[in-house]
C-alpha cells in the first residue's frame, strides 16, 4: 500500500499547493516500473479541493431485483462467464438459472486435494469445472487487454462488493489470489440465491429439445447427480461451459448445433526461482521488502507463429489440471500474497489451422484432438500418477533428458522426461528456438535451475461455437446465446465476466422488449 502522509508531501512538491489547499486524494491506478537503474511505483492521482470530495459511487448491489417471477434464463456453467451475467440479469429482471456440473467452492476443495495428493480425477469436479470455473483455484489474475468489450470497471466493483480487496480497483495488473476468490464467489452466489435466482450443483446438461420446427431451443434436458432427468424450459439459453467442456462440443455437435475450428495454443509451462526472476526485474540481488514478487512478459516469433509466456504467476505454484483420467495437462496459480519461492509462466506456441493436419478426420474437433492426443501421451510416459515429464531448461533446449530436477511446487511431483519427442514436433522447435531468444531478451531466464514442465494444453478453446455480433445469439438457434471462453469470445475472468454481462443485456432486450 501507498504512504497516505508521504502520498500528501509529494502532491505539494508536485502541484505547488499549500498542504492546507489539498483535501482529499484519490489514487486511480498503480503499476511499478523496473525499467530503470531502480524500480519506481507509479501513481495516477486525482486531487480534490480542500472540503470537496469526490462523489461517493452507490453499491451496485443496490440496483438487484426480486426477480423470483421474472422470466427465466438457463445458464449452463457456473464459472465467470455465467456468473456475471447472472449477476446482470438481477438488475434487468430476468431469472437466471444456473446447471453446474461440479461442485461448489467449499466441496471442490476435496477434489483438487484428491488430484494432487492421489492422483484421483473426477471429471466433474476438478481444477477447470466446478463453481467459480477455471479461474477460481488457478490465480485470480484480473488483467485482460479487452478493456473496450464492455464494463471493465464494473466487472471489478462488483468482485469488490463481494469481497475482494479495493486494490484490484487501481492496480494495472488486479490479482486477488487463490485463497480469496473462492469466498467472493461464494458471496455471489449468495446474492443470486437471495434475490430469486437458483444455482443447481451436480447438474449436467446431456440434451437439448428443439422447437416443433427445429429452428429454435425450446429446453435443456438436465441428469442431477443421482442420475434423473428432467427438462428445462426457459426463455433464453446461455452457453457457458469454459474451454475443456468437451463432452459440450460433442452434445452440441450431435444435436446439429454449428461450431467451427478456430486457432489455439500449447505448450509447457516454465517454473523459475522466483528469487533469480526478481535479481533480473529489479536489478537487486534480494528484493526490497515494499516491492511484490516480480513478473514478466515474453513474446518472440518463429518460423510465423507466435512463441509467448502466458498466464505468468509470480510467487506461484504448478498446479494439475486434468479434467479426464489418463491425460497430463499443468497450469498455475498464485495465493493472494504471492509467497511461494517460485514463478512459472505458461510458455506456448500458436496452433492455427493449417497445423492440425494430421488430425483432419476429426473435422472441427481436430484441435481438440491434437490436444488429448499430447495430454495423453505425457501421461503415457509416467508410472500412471498425474506427476509430470519435465526437464531442466538447458537440456530441454538441447533435447536431452535431465539426469536430476531442480525442487518444484508441484505437489504430484515432476520425472525427468524426453519432452523434445513427447511435445509435436513443430511445437518443440518453436518452443526450443522460442526460449533460446526469451534468454537474449532477458539475461538469466536461460538457466539450468528453471523446470519445463509438460503440458500446458487449455490456453483457450480449439472450438468456437458462432454468434450475431450485435444480438449474440446463434446464427441458427435465436434463443441460445454463446457465451465466454468455452464459446471461443474471452481468455480470462475478466473477459469472460464482461462477456456473461454483454449476453445478459442482449437477452434483456429481446426478452422483455
Amino acid at each position: 500500500m501507498h504512504d497516505e502522509q508521504a502520498l500528501r508531501r509529494a502532491l505539494v512538491r508536485q502541484t505547488k499547493l499549500g498542504a492546507d489547499q489539498i483535501g482529499k486524494a484519490v489514487v486511480r491506478r498503480r503499476s511499478i516500473d523496473a525499467r530503470g537503474s531502480r524500480p519506481v511505483f507509479r501513481l495516477r492521482v486525482e486531487v480534490f479541493p480542500s472540503g470537496e470530495d469526490p462523489e461517493a459511487e452507490a453499491p451496485l448491489m443496490d440496483d438487484y431485483r426480486e426477480v423470483q417471477d421474472a422470466p427465466i434464463v438457463a445458464i449452463v456453467g457456473c464459472g465467470p462467464a455465467g456468473m456475471f451475467a447472472a449477476l446482470e440479469m438481477l438488475e434487468l429482471g430476468l431469472r437466471p438459472i444456473i446447471i453446474e456440473r461440479g461442485k461448489d467452492v467449499q466441496a471442490r476443495r476435496r477434489s483438487l486435494r484428491a488430484i494432487q495428493q492421489f492422483g484421483e480425477v473426477d471429471p466433474n469436479s476438478n481444477y477447470c469445472f466446478g463453481e467459480g470455473g477455471a479461474g477460481t483455484y488457478s490465480d485470480g489474475k484480473l488483467y485482460t487487454r479487452s478493456l473496450k468489450r464492455g464494463n471493465y470497471l464494473k466487472a471489478l466493483r462488483t468482485l469488490v462488493e463481494h469481497g475482494a480487496q479495493s486494490e484490484i480497483l487501481i492496480d494495472a495488473h488486479p490479482h486477488i489470489g487463490s485463497n480469496k476468490l473462492p469466498k467472493v464467489v461464494a458471496n455471489m452466489r449468495e446474492s443470486i440465491l437471495r434475490h430469486g435466482g437458483e444455482i443447481r450443483f451436480g447438474h449436467r446438461m446431456t440434451g437439448l429439445e428443439k422447437t416443433a420446427d427445429g429452428k429454435n431451443l425450446a429446453a435443456l434436458i438436465i441428469t442431477d447427480e443421482r442420475g434423473s432427468t428432467y427438462r428445462l424450459a426457459a426463455e433464453a439459453f446461455v452457453l457457458a461451459t469454459g474451454h475443456s467442456a468437451r463432452d459440450v462440443y460433442a452434445l452440441l455437435h450431435e444435436e446439429g448445433i454449428r461450431m467451427e475450428a478456430k486457432p489455439f495454443a500449447l505448450g509447457v509451462r516454465i517454473e523459475h526461482p522466483q528469487p533469480l526472476i526478481d535479481k533480473i526485474q529489479y536489478g537487486q540481488e534480494k528484493r526490497e521488502d515494499n516491492l511484490p514478487a516480480s513478473s514478466y512478459k515474453l513474446v518472440t516469433q518463429v518460423k510465423d507463429r507466435g512463441v509467448f509466456s502466458f498466464c505468468m504467476c509470480p510467487g506461484g505454484l504448478v498446479v494439475p489440471a486434468a479434467t479426464a483420467p489418463g491425460e497430463i495437462v499443468v497450469n498455475g496459480m498464485s495465493l493472494s500474497r504471492r509467497d511461494s519461492p517460485y514463478a512459472n509462466s505458461g510458455t506456448v506456441v500458436a496452433v492455427e489451422l493449417e497445423d492440425l493436419a494430421p488430425f483432419r478426420d476429426h473435422g472441427i474437433f481436430a484441435g481438440l484432438a491434437f490436444q488429448r492426443s499430447v495430454e495423453q501421451a505425457m501421461f503415457g510416459a509416467g508410472d500412471g500418477s498425474q506427476a509430470a515429464p519435465a526437464a531442466r531448461l538447458t537440456d530441454f533446449v538441447r533435447g536431452k533428458v535431465s539426469r536430476n530436477l531442480p525442487e518444484t511446487s508441484y505437489i504430484p511431483g515432476l520425472f525427468p522426461a524426453p519432452l523434445h519427442e513427447l511435445l509435436p514436433a513443430g511445437i518443440y522447435r518453436r518452443l526450443q528456438r522460442g526460449v533460446e531468444d526469451f534468454g537474449r531478451k532477458m539475461r538469466g531466464y536461460f538457466t539450468e535451475e528453471a523446470n519445463v514442465i509438460g503440458t500446458e494444453s487449455r490456453t483457450s478453446s480449439p472450438v468456437r461455437i458462432p454468434r450475431d455480433r450485435k444480438t449474440y445469439q446463434h446464427p441458427d438457434f435465436p434463443t441460445l446465446y454463446p457465451c465466454g471462453e468455452g464459446a471461443g469470445f474471452a481468455g480470462g475472468i475478466l473477459s469472460a465476466a464482461m462477456d456473461g454481462q454483454n449476453v445478459a443485456r442482449a437477452i434483456a432486450a429481446k426478452v422483455l422488449a
